[in-house]
């Protein structure tokens, strides 16, 4: 069966950083491109990031740009979410899955921003 465990959320102040980490597993992982998504309060989920599957191209969008690099490592099937200079409208749970995305989703790691 497909899981995604995402791990390394917390509470932090506008400017930090964190690391947010996912486990993959249940499939191929190399033969998927990999994404992070972030669904804030009241908010539906909203894409990220992309990562292609070999890891050479990547994709974000505009409201992350430049704040965060998205990762992956095949060998140990593992997708990372590099954030910097984190922003108050950054909080919410975070959420990697595959691309075509498959159920079941995660349970997410919160991400907290503010003073």
């Amino acid at each position: 069966q497909v899981q995604f465990v995402e791990s390394g959320g917390g509470s932090v102040q506008p400017g930090e950083s964190l690391r947010l980490s996912c486990a993959a597993s249940g499939f191929t992982f190399s033969d998927f491109a990999m994404r992070w998504y972030l669904q804030a309060p009241g908010k539906e989920r909203e894409w990220l990031a992309t990562i292609t599957r070999p890891g050479t191209s990547s994709a974000y969008a505009d409201s992350v740009k430049g704040r965060v690099t998205i990762s992956r490592d095949n060998d140990k099937n593992m997708v990372y979410l590099q954030m910097d200079n984190l922003k108050p409208e950054d909080t919410g749970v975070y959420y990697c899955n595959r691309f075509p995305p498959a159920q079941p989703w995660g349970q997410g790691t919160q991400v907290t921003v503010s003073t």
